[in-house]
């Protein structure tokens, strides 16, 4: 006979003090020993033969447990239910059940509880307490009106006291605590009921460490634990096959503790405890943790109520969150609606967007928010400085955030947002584009907390040295700084929901702006095809009327009257007129259509060519030239030449009633571009009609005044911009006008 496989009951160091980090690793679900107020065995689930027993448990097996394996179960127990028994041990299912209250024929009673693990069936005898309740049925008229109590609580702190309340009643512990874990797994005394006997922790928060990662792994798997007595010896599992692997007690009822878990409660003053785990889904949602200050066994009925409770305070949590949350996602459906037709009525949605801060900061319950789009920036509420939300921004790129990003203490975990606690300790950031790297933010500020720990939750050991678990809890007050109030399920989902309106928003604005750019683009084309081929067609017509005109006058001008001859001048002049628009409209088409020939131009010396080409038109005129030195660009010199000859010819033109006129030529370099400008002192125009400068045949004087027929500007505009570049001008009435045209430094591609 040798103990079953199991780990030493009593981690330490080679100093012979007990090891936190090897506790923390210590596989509690098979400890090799069962706490002593009960007894375990475990049976081939066929035969129901002896495998493996607890080393009391000759006590009821009339016979000690090395005589006792390998015999069947009913052979062993001297009972009369022993049959009913054996039926349902081999249809134990892996959660505990009790089978019956087992009483032998010596008079002792014991409650039959049976599970399975693995491939053996779990046999525990645990004795009935002397004021215990055996059954679920003695106690269903308690259990009734607790849970109804329960159900009509208004509100989340009110079903938390019930539930306290009506566990410390069935159970008779001197206190009974609702303690819920955090997203770090520290726990929070959050309601308590007691009759004074041990003090209250209402309030208090209790480390992670305090209870392991397995611990909490174990909580969720097997929802009830008692411990009738911390100071109880163990007693280890016995088997007569030193082979036979270690016993997994994960829903064993006796399954003896941590030694660390031990210590724990003496240092706690409480010498009983039973816990019941509070699920929402899958997931550990707290504890409500039962203490007495002496030892006290509860029956397993009773414990079974208790985790019922349990279960009805988790699904009561779960209707009043979902309740809270159904709430909020009206209010937030109702608030998208707004902010979402803003959106649409605006002609750019980012517009819309920031019209209404006080429902873009209510969405979320933020007190900032920024929306960066297309190289802009919009702060609304209390945000950080723009190029600190310009920089946070660019962080969330750089992370690759396409979606959602959440955090409760960003200057802990941004750079970028570092010193900003007052305005950015929370941020709930949405990307708000597919394509480029845009984001709407939300902000919330430093909520300084002071928070009170059952005990300094950093000190690892006792006032003598010795590692343990905790030796003091009383009250240990901390500041936490730098945090911002967490964001709730339900701000965040409607964070994303809101980003997927928005996204559609856009891609569907997108597609709209495709389908316009390409339908105009085609419609260019064919007007640009139908300019050029009707002025082409038109431009022989004209020559021909012209031609036949001025032979008909040269030939019978001493035949016709005065009023005849001016019939036939006006007729060969309207055709003349008419043959320049057409040649006009043909060269502008022309220039449409073709290919830029880039090279490197000297703008200074185009300019002195074009001056010394329209030299006969200044008739002797007095005209002063300033020339400022001009740099080269890249473009295509012919097109360049003409943009120039337009301008300067302009100049020229409408400078001819300056008794003293003036030109001047010059250049402003940027970083992207070179601004050239013609200034004159001529006649000048109303800058209420500067928009209409450029456009084909568009004329802000009389042709009596000035001749031309409207087209050259329009041609200085396609060319330019055919360049990558823009052209403007300002003017005052009688007090002369500046035409600019800019190119950019590095040759654009052509767009047109």
């Amino acid at each position: 006979m040798t103990p079953a496989t199991g780990p030493e009951p009593w981690p330490k160091t080679m100093a012979g003090m007990l090891d936190l980090d090897a506790c923390a690793r210590e596989p509690i679900h098979i400890p090799g020993s069962i706490q002593p107020h009960g007894h375990l065995l475990a049976l081939e689930p066929d035969s129901l033969s002896l495998v493996c027993a607890s080393a009391q448990a000759g006590a009821v097996l009339n016979r000690s447990p090395a005589d006792a394996f390998g015999l069947p179960v009913d052979r062993l127990i001297d009972a009369s239910s022993m049959p009913s028994l054996a039926r349902g041990l081999r249809a134990a299912p892996t959660e505990p059940v009790q089978l019956d209250i087992l009483r032998l024929r010596d008079g002792k009673e014991f409650q039959v509880i049976a599970h399975r693990s693995g491939d053996l069936a779990i046999l525990e005898l645990e004795e009935l307490p002397v004021s215990g309740v055996g059954t679920l049925e003695a106690l269903y008229p308690q259990m009734r009106e607790g849970i109804r109590r329960m159900q009509a609580a208004h509100g989340f702190d009110a079903l938390l006291a019930s539930t306290a309340e009506e566990v410390r009643m069935l159970t008779g512990f001197d206190r009974v605590l609702v303690y819920r874990f955090d997203e770090q797994w520290n726990g929070t005394v959050i309601a308590e009921d007691g009759n004074g006997r041990l003090p209250s922790y209402r309030g208090l928060r209790f480390p992670a460490s305090d209870i392991p990662q397995q611990a909490r792994r174990l909580y969720a798997l097997n929802r009830l634990r008692l411990i009738a007595d911390a100071r109880y010896r163990p007693v280890p599992l016995l088997s007569s096959d030193r082979d036979v692997p270690p016993l997994d007690l994960s829903f064993s009822v006796l399954r003896s503790v941590s030694p660390v878990h031990l210590d724990y409660m003496r240092n706690m003053g409480t010498l009983a405890s039973m816990s019941i785990s509070v699920m929402d889904g899958e997931r550990l949602w707290g504890l409500i943790s039962c203490h007495h200050a002496e030892p006290r066994q509860v029956s397993f009925a009773v414990r079974t109520a208790c985790d019922l409770l349990g279960q009805v305070l988790s699904s009561q949590m779960i209707a009043l969150e979902r309740s809270l949350d159904a709430d909020h996602r009206i209010r937030s459906k109702s608030t998208q609606a707004r902010l979402l037709a803003h959106m649409a009525a605006a002609e750019h949605f980012v517009d819309g967007l920031g019209e209404d801060g006080e429902d873009l900061l209510s969405l979320v319950n933020a007190d900032g928010a920024a929306i960066l789009f297309d190289g802009d920036c919009r702060l609304i509420g209390r945000t950080p400085p723009q190029e600190v939300v310009e920089a946070i921004a660019a962080e969330l790129a750089g992370q690759g955030v396409r979606e959602l990003f959440v955090s409760h203490q960003l200057p802990v975990e941004m750079p970028a947002a570092a010193g900003m606690e007052r305005t950015a300790s929370g941020l709930l950031a949405i990307s708000i584009s597919q394509l480029h790297p845009s984001y709407l933010l939300w902000f919330r500020p430093e909520i300084v907390q002071s928070i009170d720990w059952a005990g300094d939750p950093k000190k690892p050991h006792d006032p003598g040295g010795r590692l343990s678990p905790r030796s003091s809890f009383e009250a240990w007050k901390e500041t936490v700084r730098g945090q911002s109030l967490p964001w709730r399920h339900g701000e965040i989902e409607a964070a994303g929901d809101f980003r997927n309106a928005i996204v559609s928003i856009v891609l569907r604005k997108a597609e709209e702006m495709a389908a316009l750019n390409e339908e105009l683009r085609r419609s260019n084309g064919e007007l640009a095809a139908f300019s050029y081929s009707v002025s082409h067609d038109l431009r022989a017509p004209f020559r021909h009327v012209t031609s036949y005109a001025e032979l008909l006058r040269s030939r019978a001008a001493d035949k016709l009257n005065e009023r005849e001859r001016h019939y036939l001048d006006s007729i060969i002049e309207a055709a003349g007129s008419a043959g320049r628009l057409v040649d006009g409209l043909l060269h502008f088409s022309q220039l449409g259509r073709a290919t830029l020939a880039r090279v490197e131009v000297d703008v200074g010396r185009l300019v002195e060519e074009v001056r010394h080409l329209l030299d006969p038109d200044l008739q002797g005129r007095d005209m002063r030239w300033t020339v400022h030195p001009l740099p080269s660009v890249n473009g295509d010199p012919t097109m360049l030449r003409l943009v120039v000859q337009n301008l300067l010819s302009n100049a020229i033109k409408y400078t001819r009633d300056r008794a003293e006129a003036e030109i001047e030529v010059g250049c402003r370099t940027t970083a992207d571009a070179h601004e050239f400008f013609v200034r004159d002192n001529g006649r000048g125009f109303d800058m209420a009609y500067a928009g209409k400068l450029f456009g084909v045949f568009q004329r802000l004087h009389r042709e009596e005044e000035f001749e031309g027929i409207g087209i050259g500007l329009a041609n200085v505009r396609r060319i330019v911009e055919r360049h990558g570049g823009q052209v403007w001008a300002e003017g005052q009435l009688d007090r002369g006008a500046t035409f600019h045209f800019s190119l950019p430094r590095r040759a654009a591609a052509e767009s047109r």
